[in-house]
């Protein structure tokens, strides 16, 4: 890997400007391999040299992957002048680097969201040629049937003409909640469908996206960096689809 200027990786991360960096290399408290790193400028290896600053690890990888349990009420988009987004739950250094969410969730819709600044990795989950699983739990007005399922399997069409692709659904209970499976994803797809089978939409929560699974642990508004086994599962995804 290429060799860069310590303030430069440093600042990368989204918590510290460059400005900032130099003063707490200035300062003596940015350790490189436990050693104090001694000019901003200096050039290392980010694969190769392990940081500290005031005795904390500091990741320097290139990209940040989050894992937020997405609210009711909240945009998924980067920035609103009159709403509330989910970028709103992050801290400061965070939005400074520049995360977004992979993909949509409605407004009122919760669950699984993935932020980073990947682009490369989003391309190739979002793409309709990937068929990247995503499966939700769906609350309906009536009960889902067989009927339902075959119905969503054989790919609808909706009234504006949209033809979907097959999609798996799971009735729970009496029926009246249901997983839903899909392999893309166009505008408000969950709940247009099973509109279109008579079972309006009430909640729609997403419980996964291709191998990563909303944390259970997570609170509503909650979040996490994704663990080197997400990571890696992610990476090994982008490698297949």
């Amino acid at each position: 890997m290429a060799l860069e200027r310590i303030d430069k990786l440093l600042s990368s991360t989204g918590r510290w400007s460059r400005k900032e960096v130099r003063e707490l290399v200035r300062q003596g408290r940015v350790l490189a391999d436990g050693r104090p790193a001694l000019r901003p400028e200096e050039k290392l290896d980010p694969s190769a040299v392990s940081f500290t600053v005031d005795g904390i690890p500091v990741d320097c990888a290139p990209f940040v992957y989050v894992m937020l349990h997405k609210p009711a009420g909240l945009l998924s988009a980067t920035e609103d002048r009159l709403q509330s987004t989910v970028l709103d739950l992050l801290p400061e250094e965070l939005r400074r680097r520049g995360l977004f969410p992979v993909g949509r969730l409605d407004k009122d819709t919760t669950g699984l969201l993935l932020l980073t600044d990947d682009g490369s990795l989003a391309h190739r989950l979002l793409s309709p040629k990937k068929h990247v699983d995503k499966v939700y739990r769906a609350e309906v007005e009536g009960r889902v049937d067989e009927e339902d399922v075959r119905a969503l399997a054989a790919g609808l069409e909706l009234g504006d003409g949209l033809r979907c692709l097959p999609a798996v659904l799971e009735p729970l209970g009496d029926g009246s909640v249901c997983l839903v499976t899909l392999r893309e994803g166009k505008y408000h797809q969950v709940k247009r469908m099973l509109a279109a089978r008579g079972k309006p939409v009430t909640a729609l929560h997403r419980l996964s996206m291709g191998p990563l699974a909303l944390d259970e642990g997570l609170k509503p508004g909650n979040w996490r960096f994704l663990t080197p086994q997400e990571r890696a599962e992610l990476w090994g995804l982008e490698q297949t689809i």
